[in-house]
This record gives C-alpha cells, structure tokens and sequence, in this order.
C-alpha cells in the first residue's frame, strides 16, 4: 500500500510540474460557434421554424461585429428555392413490434415524400417471396390497395433475385399506398443511425421510408403512418457575404466560403445539428475573418468571406451567387471552400488539388515545412460543395475537408458535443499561411 502511495505522489507531482497543452483562442471560438450553430434552437439550420433564418441572422451579426464591408445595403443576397419540409408529425409503428420507432434512430423518410396518414397492411417482398419471373409476376397481381410494399433486400446474395426485387422499385406495383424500404444499419461506435439524410426540391407522390430491418410476416402484418409534410414553393432564404478592404490590391479577391444550412427537422422533435457539415466549416470562416480583420494581418488583397444558404438542397445558394455575383467574377484571384472541419486526425483532402497543381504544390510545401498535418490530399474536379459553381466559372478553387476520426455524416450523431475539432488549429494556420502565399505571387 505504501509503495502505491509512492507511485501516486510522485505521477501527482510530475502532472504538476507539466502543463497540460492549452487550446488557444482559435479553438475555443471555434468550439463557442459550434455548440451555438448545431444547438437546437437553430433546428437544424433547414426549412422549418425559420432555422435557416436563425443561422443566417447569427452569422450576419459576427459580419456586423468583426467590422466587415457590405457590398450592397446589407450583408444579406436573398434567393428562393422550392423545397420538401416535414414540420409536425412524424409516426411510424409496425403492429408485429407493438412499439414506435424513433425518427432518425429507427427509420427515415424519403427527403422528398408526401404527408400519408392511416393504418397499412405490409406486402413483403424478400428472397423467399421472389426468386423467379413467376414469382414476380405473380407478387405483381396481388391486390395492393390500402398496402405498403416491404421490401427487404439485406443478406440477398443473388444478383437475380436482387434485380428482381429492386425492379419494384423502379416500377412500383399499381395501386401501391407507399414503400418500406428494410435496411440493416450498422450500430456502434462510427454509426448507430441511419443516414445519410438530404433534402429534396420536389415533393413526389409516392411515400417511401427507409427503416431497420427486422422479420414481418408478408401476409398479416400492418404499420400506423403519421407523416405530415409541407412543400413550400419559393420559400426566401439568403447568402450572408461581405468583405475586408485590401491595403494594395482592394480590386482583386481571395474567397474564403463555406455553407451555413444544414438539414433541418425530420418532424417536430427531430432535428439534424449539423455540427460537422458545417457548422465546423462557419467556425473556421469567422475565425479567419476575425483574424484578418486585425490591424497587424490586415491584408494585401480583399478578402471576401461567403456564408451559403441551401447547399444541401443542390448548391442552390453558390449557384445563385455565380449566377448574380456582386462583383466580377474574374476579379478573384483564389477561392477556398471549407466544408467538414471538424476532424484532421488523418489530414486534408483538396478537390480540384489536380486541377490547379501550382496552388496545391504551395500548400503542399507550406504543410511540409510546418508540420501542420499528417496528409495534404490531392483530389481531382468533384460537384461535392459551393466551390463547384465558381470552378465551372473559371474561378481557381479549392475544396478542403478533413479526414479521420467521427464517422457521422448527414445523420442525427452529427453533434457538437461528440465532434474533437481535433486538428481546427493547424488547418487554421494552414489557410493563414497559404493566403500569404497567394498574395505574394504572381498576379
């Protein structure tokens, strides 16, 4: 007992005498505009109770704060897009299982479904349903009024079959009230719920719902549907944008972007926060405006600070930007867009790296000499995020995500108390130092 005594004292004493590494103030802004943006007052920064609003509304007053410049009236460029919301109900309850499942948890619906409501019998489509053309042609002749098509595919290792059982899919039986879709999603540590999850422009006719696979019997079993929907067409929401005046070359632009919107609800008490798909992306946005809005690393050339609205829908506000700039297009000399910022253990990846090898040699080398990061990626041209609209423009952009530690994406996990921001820093002092390298070389 005393030898262990010993052993405490003393690592107790070597704990003291060596500080633990302190997270400057990068971080912990970092981490303040996270928890704000992915908390569930901003409802998932979607289409329903206004979040989008709420966020762009947070966002446009750090604008105001940090001294930046407006381009026109105010920082705000407003555009409409159509789009598929769910605002209230959201019930599903299969009768063989006698409980309801969880939105988010237990099933999703189809980002583009309709409000369907009433009780449902369950026509099952599995393996031992179909196996031949017979059987589907005979599965097909049923009476399918007032039933939903289950279809569960999981652990079907025949392509055949598989062909067969998706062909309901793509053409649904006459007469069909909707589709059940089984899926077997993993449940650990990385992912416990399903996903991803997206938003839709349009509202379709037909339900479909994705959900975790358990046995139903296909004659017997029915499920209980409350799923209210609202379509919204020309719903108004807004690009928040605005500037730092250069000292030497006021006329010419680096572009830091990266979008504020997120997925919204999935009914009144679901919402997807979002924290790493972006809100990671907004803190390292207003970090860098912050930091180049200081007298001592005033810059060179204007920088332009964009905040999108309705990536998810289809890079809908970027899109709208390119389409409506507020100053030339050719007037940028860089672009940089930030999306998924929140982890790093495995490095960076840069889309259109290849496309503009120059700028990613820098970056590359910059990364080398500091150590930032264990990995600069290169990746090739991808439609993935706002940089895209601007590429296809002429616009030299680059892409940068992390890469490594929490797998969420697109789901309910997706939180701020669960995202490490493990490497935000380093990133940090990467792009910091890659805009200086762009405003020392040649024009």
């Amino acid at each position: 007992m005393r030898i262990h005594l010993h052993i405490f004292s003393f690592l107790l004493f070597i704990s003291l005498q060596t500080p633990a590494q302190e997270k400057g103030d990068v971080y912990r802004y970092a981490r303040k505009i996270v928890d704000t943006l992915a908390s569930p007052s901003m409802h998932g920064r979607g289409y329903v109770n206004d979040g989008d609003k709420i966020a762009a509304k947070y966002l446009e007053d750090a604008f105001r704060r940090t001294g930046l410049h407006s381009f026109e009236s105010s920082f705000r460029q407003e555009f409409k897009l159509d789009v598929n919301t769910f605002p209230d109900k959201m019930e599903l309850e299969f009768h063989v299982r006698d409980m309801a499942s969880v939105p988010g948890y237990d099933f999703l619906v189809d980002p583009a479904c309709p409000s369907v409501k009433g009780t449902y019998l369950l026509l099952k489509a599995d393996s031992l349903t179909i196996v031949s053309e017979s059987d589907l042609s005979e599965f097909r002749k049923q009476n399918f009024r007032n039933s939903f098509l289950y279809v569960d595919t999981t652990c079907i290792k025949n392509k055949e079959v598989r062909s067969r059982i998706a062909s309901l899919l793509i053409d649904p039986p006459k007469g069909i009230s909707g589709i059940i879709i089984s899926q077997r999603w993993l449940r650990g540590p990385y992912q416990r719920t399903p996903g991803p999850w997206d938003v839709a422009q349009a509202q379709s006719t037909l339900p479909i719902i994705y959900c975790h696979g358990f046995q139903v019997d296909r004659h017997k079993d029915k499920v209980d549907l409350n799923i209210q929907s609202k379509f919204i067409k020309a719903y108004k929401t807004q690009n928040i944008i605005g500037y730092i005046r250069g000292e030497l070359n006021p006329d010419s632009f680096i572009v830091f972007s990266a979008h504020y919107d997120h997925l919204g609800q999935m009914g009144k008490n679901t919402y997807f926060p979002g924290a790493n798909d972006n809100a990671s992306g907004c803190a390292m946005l207003l970090n860098l405006m912050k930091y180049f809005s200081m007298p001592e690393h005033k810059p060179a050339y204007s920088i332009a600070f964009m905040a999108f609205s309705a990536e998810e829908a289809g890079l809908v506000g970027s899109k709208y930007y390119t389409d409506h700039p507020l100053f030339p297009l050719k007037q940028i000399k860089f672009l940089m867009n930030l999306d998924i910022m929140g982890t790093g253990d495995e490095g960076i990846t840069v889309v259109n790296g290849s496309i503009y090898p120059d700028a990613f040699k820098a970056l590359q080398s910059i990364n080398e000499k500091e150590h930032y990061l264990p990995l600069v990626k290169m990746r090739g041209k991808a439609a993935n995020s706002d940089h895209y609209w601007f590429s296809e423009k002429g616009v030299p952009s680059f892409f940068i995500y992390t890469m490594g530690g929490i797998k969420a994406y697109h789901d309910i996990d997706d939180k701020a108390e669960t995202l490490p921001l493990t490497k935000f820093e380093d990133v940090f002092s990467l792009l910091t130092a890659f805009e200086n390298s762009l405003e020392s070389s040649p024009k």
